[in-house]
């Protein structure tokens, strides 16, 4: 199919074939024609595969027909970060730019006065992250009762970032008569409940198995104690890859540290993370995507809506703890078709999560050896509540690549001394 077959009005036709598009992707493809005909929609696709296209386009199609001809606020597209919000916008603007709709995109973590007074003049289509919406409601700013289009996006990231409760009383505020499109790259059961209370007979489309990563991209494991991440980092960079990488690091402080190391092995890295201030943030984003920095290290948060079409390598630092965070970062690459690689370290920390993430996407990540730093030696060791390693005994586990302790000849019937303590807690069980 090519997106001439789509009905698609002059204006935006003109638009897409400006932006080089030709043919739809498979979300595209199926959700286009019925958004077009005023039906709820709700998408499940992986990231990547073009799911902005795939509810802006036939937005900017409907509300160009709409016959409310006035400054309120007619779309709301609600995107859990700020730099998916800037994104969608973006291509909001791209697609309508021979149209006479206005967008505009707001989000907190700078001051608001701009983006008010833009309000107050006008607008159409708005892109908001759940935060600044409710505060901007709350001063009297906007008011959503005209509101003819409502979509959720990236609604798995709203229940994972704790954006759920806001994103319940957003839709509260709304109309009950609109169309409402929900998207999502994974449906756990709290979203799938979501979205049955708030779509209405929906079209429901899913162009890829739950959970699934692309095949074009290529997956490893690194074995590697955690000492030697940085270390096994600067080395990959300086020897096996020469292209932009994305590395991903579970937190804040832990992408600042990575960044610094690099810095110090005379590697052009950036970090971009929620304490950076949103100039920092977009500096670094476009500073990677000219390609004046060569890597980005990135928490899960801030990375959610970095679009780079010919990036081919993502470096998961440390695995996350939620499984299908690792669809959405190696999502980054083998973007729309293209080839990419995602490469994962594992320690000790990671290995349950390895298990985890290897039992979702349904298949085993090959183990690259071929490295300084590679070992066999690792322990599986659950984290606490506040990510700390938990003492030896606490669920600990032996991974099954990994060699069987020795007997040590104790004589039978010994017990082993190992320095754990049954608390007190009867309701404790020790793994065995």
């Amino acid at each position: 199919m090519n997106f001439t077959d789509l009905n698609l009005i002059e204006p935006i036709a003109k638009a897409i074939q400006e932006q080089g598009y030709t043919n739809p992707t498979p979300i595209q493809e199926r959700s286009i024609p019925e958004i077009l005909k005023g039906s709820d929609f709700l998408g499940c696709a992986q990231t990547g595969t073009g799911k902005t296209a795939a509810f802006a386009i036939p937005i900017l199609q409907n509300l160009s027909k709409s016959k409310t001809k006035n400054n309120h606020i007619k779309a709301l597209i609600l995107t859990p970060t700020r730099e998916l919000a800037i994104q969608i916008e973006e291509n909001i603007n791209a697609y309508g730019k021979y149209l006479p709709l206005k967008q505009l995109v707001i989000f907190g973590g700078v001051k608001q006065g701009n983006q008010e007074a833009a309000l107050r003049k006008g607008i159409d289509i708005l892109v908001a992250t759940p935060g600044r919406l409710l505060d901007f409601i709350a001063q009297g700013i906007i008011s959503l009762k005209n509101i003819e289009i409502f979509v959720l996006d990236e609604a798995d990231r709203m229940l994972d970032m704790g954006f759920v409760h806001d994103v319940k009383r957003v839709i509260k505020l709304l109309p009950q008569r609109r169309q409402t499109l929900f998207f999502s790259a994974t449906m756990p059961s709290e979203i799938q409940k979501l979205a049955d209370s708030i779509l209405n007979n929906p079209v429901k489309v899913e162009v890829t198995p739950v959970s699934s990563t692309a095949e074009t991209i290529k997956q490893s494991v690194y074995f590697v104690d955690k000492e030697n991440k940085l270390n096994l980092l600067s080395h990959i960079l300086e020897n096996d890859i020469a292209d932009s990488v994305l590395v991903f690091s579970r937190t804040k402080h832990g992408a600042d540290k990575i960044a610094r190391k690099l810095q110090k092995d005379n590697i052009s890295a950036e970090a971009i993370h929620g304490n950076k201030s949103q100039n920092a943030r977009q500096n670094a984003l476009n500073n990677f995507k000219s390609g004046k920095t060569r890597i980005l290290v990135a928490t899960d948060i801030a990375a959610r809506g970095i679009d780079i079409d010919e990036l081919k390598y993502v470096i998961n630092f440390e695995l996350s703890d939620v499984s299908e965070t690792y669809v959405h970062r190696i999502g980054r690459t083998g973007r729309a078709g293209a080839e990419g690689s995602s490469i994962s370290f594992v320690d000790s920390l990671d290995l349950l999560n390895l298990r985890n993430t290897e039992k979702l996407i349904g298949k085993k990540i090959p183990v690259v050896k071929d490295h300084p730093f590679h070992t066999d030696n690792l322990v599986a060791q659950k984290r606490d509540s506040n990510n700390k390693p938990m003492a030896a005994g606490g669920g600990e586990r032996r991974s099954s690549r990994s060699p069987k302790p020795q007997n040590n000849n104790k004589p039978a019937g010994s017990t082993p001394t190992t320095g754990f303590k049954k608390p007190k807690n009867k309701n404790f069980t020790r793994k065995k």
